[in-house]
């Protein structure tokens, strides 16, 4: 009997139990991967051990800590929060990075540590969010600012936050006035915590590559919480950053949406507060109601937006509904009105305030610091000016 032909490799080289193994197929590796990650989300997982160990490490993380993570996605930050603190809640939106994580600490010592929740913790009522002590994420980028002012907003906000972002949203939590990047989250940030820089991360540190580098900060809420509303604290910042390069006497005097804006608040006060008012006309006109200080006109576009350029802010109904209504008169060729009395004692009020009580007409928003806007909130509220 003739003997059987022994196959040989496609290399030419015999089959042995000790040869390699053929490299596999483009079609076998993406039958292998788990998935692909999607982007939209912000999915970039942080795979450098080093950087997820110091995010951990500048935590200060003790035994006894209830951690929140945002946005856990594999779990290369997750597994070594678990060695470290008691307990962690992850909450995670897709629904295939919770199975991979959940099967990550499966039928391990951790799994006992570990709650997932399946949402956007954006939407997540803060009643149904756990007590946590530390909170710890590396954020989704569209998310960053709700993000953080969810945090602070929490009736028992956390001891600290450690939190990855894109570097220039990172380096505007920070900024200091006088600085290029200083603006209205910055103040809004500080006011309500103490906010230190931790490091920079590079794009190659995630899988895949982000577009943008990152930073990594720390976040310390306040105790006590200053007491302060923040809807008016945040009212008065809008309108002092609208224009944050020119003075504040053109921000609020040669505006004419926020005059009226004032102007209706200040009437809503009196209500309240059974102050009568002398509400008849004056004989005098006031000029175009978006006339500056100086006589320049200004650019429409320059007033109209109240939100600043890169926080995904709304404009609020108030300055809409004004907006509306200085374009309908534009467009009537109605633009001179006449003034009145009313119009003209908040007018006389916000000059006052920003002359003779602060002297910080001449100054411009990035040059003010918290304690500069604290004194001009102060002072509008006692004159009956209120920006919510």
């Amino acid at each position: 009997m003739p003997k059987e032909k022994r196959k040989r490799a496609s290399n030419g080289a015999e089959s042995s139990p000790y040869s390699k193994p053929a490299a596999p197929s483009s079609k076998s590796q993406a039958a292998h991967s788990i998935f692909k990650m999607n982007t939209t989300l912000g999915q970039h997982i942080l795979k450098n051990p080093g950087v997820a160990g110091a995010i951990v490490a500048k935590a200060a993380l003790k035994p006894s800590d209830q951690v929140l993570e945002v946005g856990p996605g594999t779990g290369n930050l997750t597994v070594l929060i678990l060695k470290v603190a008691k307990h962690c809640t992850a909450v995670e939106m897709d629904p295939r990075m919770a199975a991979e994580l959940t099967k990550r600490v499966q039928a391990t010592p951790l799994e006992k540590k570990l709650k997932v929740m399946l949402g956007d913790v954006i939407k997540i009522p803060n009643e149904e969010l756990p007590y946590f002590d530390v909170c710890i994420s590396n954020t989704p980028y569209q998310i960053s600012s709700p993000l953080v002012f969810k945090l602070l907003s929490l009736p028992n906000p956390p001891r600290c936050c450690v939190l990855m972002f894109q570097r220039e949203f990172a380096m505007r939590l920070f900024a200091k006035p006088g600085d290029k990047l200083y603006n209205r989250l910055s103040v809004n940030a500080q006011m309500w915590a103490k906010i230190s820089h931790v490091m920079k991360v590079g794009r190659n540190n995630f899988n895949p590559p982000p577009q943008v580098e990152s930073n990594v900060v720390r976040i310390e809420p306040k105790h006590p919480r200053p007491q302060i509303s923040y809807d008016e604290w945040d009212g008065l910042l809008r309108i002092c950053f609208n224009r944050k390069n020119k003075t504040l006497r053109a921000a609020f005097l040669a505006t004419g949406v926020v005059m009226d804006m004032l102007e209706k608040n200040y009437r809503l006060w009196c209500s309240t507060n059974d102050i009568a008012l002398d509400d008849s006309p004056l004989n005098t006109t006031e000029g175009d109601v978006n006339m500056d200080i100086d006589g320049e006109k200004m650019d429409e576009d320059e007033w109209a937006g109240f939100s600043e350029a890169g926080e995904d802010d709304e404009l609020p109904d108030i300055f809409e509904e004004a907006q509306k209504e200085a374009a309908a008169r534009r467009q009537k060729g109605a633009n001179r009105k006449k003034k009145g009395r009313v119009a003209e004692l908040v007018r006389e009020k916000v000059r006052k305030v920003l002359e003779d009580e602060t002297q910080l007409a001449d100054k411009r928003a990035t040059k003010c610091d918290e304690g500069d806007f604290l004194r001009l909130l102060y002072a509008f509220n006692t004159e009956g000016i209120h920006f919510s």
